[in-house]
């Protein structure tokens, strides 16, 4: 167990708040489209396939550009990498204020804060590298707690749009948190003198050859690819599928969103308390049955409901499946890392295209609601074949730590 009053003596408080606070505006910047894209679609004439495509672009940009942060958090440090992320983030939101009058300007933005979306590579270890091992957890938890800033899109996004009656305002004014974030940042954050030595291309090379590492993109491409995908396309959904307005079709999806953002934390200590396997084979099955009762399409108050419990486990999910990767890939832990989050990324591109694609072809959300649910059972069997191995090899019961082997390592050592 944390003890809390040691947690507060150790480690670097303001590198930690800085990677929180960096984590949180970039996470409010990257979803900013989501909200926004029920007005330009007005303003653009886009049609369902058209939107989702807007939506699921920063998530793309996001999944490609965190490897390339990785990389130059590994080189320079993640204080200096994060100065140059918060930095290239105005460059999209200058654009998208002052010259974005056409479609190929939009697509452009959308690429660009995927810039945003890559804090992760530079916030995370900026935060855990200043923890003994025995906090890291609770300090990546810390600072990953920062998707909650996709709340704050939801939120205001289309309520500065309609007070202002012009969404190029938005950009420009979420230029001032990222600003104030870089100043902030600049002035408190510090590398550790323990940053890790830097990975090699072969690193990730050898990690990428072994197959639990794709089992594990695929797990947190569906869990943290469902949360980002979710908010993003939601106020769509809502929108389109029940007529609310800009602002509540936003404001439900704050709702949903809320689920997912707050149950992170819950869902790695219950994984610690009960096993990652079966938290993730509960919460696996909660998002399929979510999905197909959502697909019925029910009255907005039952969607609603179904939306926050689905956005819940996918947050909890998130936490899950980083209680698994640890245990697995002791050493390499850096590497995982960042290929397991790019993988979330590109959960997060698909499913809007999924969603939106099929409503295009289909006139029905259905089809997409229920595919999405057979992801979800199709992971949940997943896990259930390779579970058995897991535990002969390097996994404790239900995905609990195996703590005597290590032990034993420890008496060898």
């Amino acid at each position: 167990m944390v003890d809390r009053k040691s947690f507060l003596q150790v480690g670097h408080k303001g590198s930690l708040f800085s990677s929180f606070l960096y984590f949180d505006m970039s996470f409010m910047v990257w979803v900013l489209l989501g909200p926004l894209a029920v007005i330009l679609a007005n303003d653009f004439h886009l049609n369902a396939a058209e939107k989702a495509n807007l939506v699921a672009l920063p998530t793309l940009g996001g999944a490609v550009l965190r490897l390339v942060l990785g990389v130059l958090t590994d080189k320079i440090g993640p204080k200096l990498t994060g100065q140059i992320g918060l930095t290239l983030t105005l460059v999209p939101l200058f654009w998208g204020w002052q010259f974005a009058n056409t479609m190929g300007d939009m697509y452009f933005v959308a690429l660009m804060l995927g810039i945003a979306g890559a804090s992760f590579a530079a916030a995370l270890p900026l935060a855990s590298s200043w923890y003994p091992p025995q906090y890291q957890g609770l300090a990546m938890g810390i600072a990953g707690a920062g998707n909650s800033g996709t709340i704050f899109a939801t939120l205001f996004a289309n309520r500065i749009a309609q007070h202002y009656g012009d969404w190029h305002v938005v950009f420009g004014i979420a230029m001032i948190p990222i600003a104030l974030t870089l100043v902030i940042f600049s002035v408190l954050a510090k590398d550790s003198p323990n940053k890790p030595a830097p990975k090699t291309i072969a690193e990730y090379g050898k990690v990428l050859k072994q197959k639990d590492s794709w089992l594990f993109c695929i797990l947190y491409s569906v869990t943290f690819g469902g949360f980002v995908g979710m908010a993003s396309y939601l106020t769509i959904f809502f929108n389109t599928q029940y007529g609310l307005s800009p602002v509540r079709a936003a404001d439900f999806t704050t709702l949903c969103v809320i689920g997912g953002s707050f149950f992170r934390p819950v869902g790695g200590w219950l994984a610690d308390k009960i096993g990652g396997i079966r938290m993730l084979m509960v919460l696996y099955g909660v998002v399929a049955l979510m999905m197909a009762g959502i697909s019925t399409l029910p009255a907005l108050s039952m969607t609603t409901v179904m939306l926050f419990i689905a956005m819940m486990a996918f947050g909890m999910g998130n936490g899950s499946v980083f209680q698994l990767v640890p245990q697995r890939f002791k050493a390499e832990i850096g590497v995982m890392t960042g290929i397991v989050g790019a993988a979330g990324g590109l959960g997060g591109y698909f499913l809007p295209k999924i969603l939106g694609n099929l409503k295009l072809t289909t006139g029905s959300f259905t089809p997409g609601f229920l595919i999405l649910s057979a992801i979800a059972i199709t992971c949940l069997l997943l896990i259930a074949i390779v579970q058995g191995q897991w535990k002969r090899t390097w996994i404790g019961e239900g995905g609990k730590v195996k703590v005597a082997p290590a032990s034993m390592d420890s008496l060898h050592a």
